[in-house]
């Protein structure tokens, strides 16, 4: 699961998570970004700014030796309008869970049915991401999930197509067939 498409660069908004350190019992972890990472989501998302970006989220072991993170996050992103591009302003409110395990783990393998045929649920949970070394980067999940929280057509309200026709009336309605040439073809043999 990464939100950054340049996997070589930093994503723009960070908060490794040692795997090591976490424990049994969840922790309660409060993350925020600040102006400089507000403006790099905004130009990877591209929108017109990205106000505010928060999550409290709990991070604790998953079975052995596996990470979950479970929470809440909130944003204000203002898009532009896709009829008029005047701003709108979107307001995020997603409980989000994501699960990683070690690469290679077992736990990370899609379940199959007796014919080896994948089995997946979409209403089930989403199969666990894998993660290599020791550090997970839950900033860029809460980003992540901001980002498929956004408004794909944002309209302001009260805005329409005015200017969009649909058909010419002026026209006839009654176009030439293309295949009335044809019509006696068959009677001439």
């Amino acid at each position: 699961m990464s939100s950054n498409p340049d996997h070589g660069a930093p994503a723009p908004f960070s908060y490794p998570v040692k795997v090591g350190h976490i424990s049994a019992n969840a922790v309660t972890v409060h993350v925020e970004a600040d102006p400089r990472e507000r403006k790099a989501l905004a130009d990877l998302w591209q929108v017109l700014s990205v106000e505010s970006l928060s999550a409290e989220m709990q991070v604790g072991r998953w079975k052995k030796d596996g990470v979950r993170l479970k929470g809440r996050v909130k944003a204000h992103v203002v898009q532009a309008c896709v009829v008029t591009l005047e701003p709108v302003d979107g307001f995020i409110d997603e409980p989000f869970e994501q699960i990683f395990v070690p690469e290679g783990s077992k736990l990370a393998r899609l379940m199959t049915g007796d014919s080896a045929e994948m089995v997946l649920d979409p209403d089930g949970p989403d199969l666990p991401e894998t993660f290599v070394g020791d550090t997970i980067d839950a900033g860029a999940v809460v980003a992540e999930f901001v980002a498929l929280a956004l408004d794909p057509y944002p309209r302001k309200a009260g805005s329409e197509f005015a200017d969009h026709i649909e058909s010419d009336e002026k026209t006839d309605a009654r176009k030439p067939n293309p295949f009335a040439v044809l019509k006696d073809w068959k009677n001439k043999e």
